[in-house]
């Protein structure tokens, strides 16, 4: 499929995605033009395996995450966490269950520091990644990377756990 056909396909779609996220018309539309400048690249090494809207959307959403980084902001959490694994470990959803979320804090424990505390701050405290870099004396992006490796070790956890 050439960028031509994708373009016409999905331009509505990837900006619609992209107006979800920005909460701004304009900035949906200036990062779907990248999206697509990006997937233009990217299509002689996409392998047609996965949905190419899929795809787009992943393109999309990782120029919405460069575009926040650059302008420093800050991704809301319900953003942040979206990307979740095709297994139940997915570990925000697993807070809104009680026994599950029991399991969590259990995984939680025997986390290593910084992990357990960046983790607990970020979810349960609401903490801003800037914030909590600046507790620990680091980068926003230190906190962030921290962040998802302490979320990685706890979903590792969790699938061990149920094996």
């Amino acid at each position: 499929m050439d960028i031509g056909t994708l373009y016409r396909l999905y331009f509505r779609d990837v900006v619609l995605f992209l107006q979800g996220l920005t909460h701004s018309e304009t900035l949906a539309e200036e990062l779907t033009q990248e999206t697509f400048f990006k997937a233009l690249d990217g299509l002689k090494s996409f392998d047609g395996k996965q949905d190419v809207r899929a795809w787009l959307f992943t393109v999309a959403r990782n120029c919405y995450y460069s575009y926040c980084r650059k302008n420093h902001r800050t991704v809301p959490l319900e953003e942040s966490l979206s990307e979740t694994l095709s297994s139940p470990s997915n570990v925000e959803e697993l807070l809104l269950d009680e026994d599950a979320a029991f399991t969590i804090h259990q995984c939680l424990h025997r986390l290593e520091e910084p992990y357990k505390e960046v983790f607990s701050l970020r979810v349960f405290g609401e903490l801003s990644f800037e914030k909590i870099g600046t507790i620990f004396g680091h980068t926003s992006n230190w906190a962030c990377v921290t962040y998802y490796r302490a979320k990685q070790k706890i979903q590792k956890m969790l699938r061990e756990a149920e094996a």
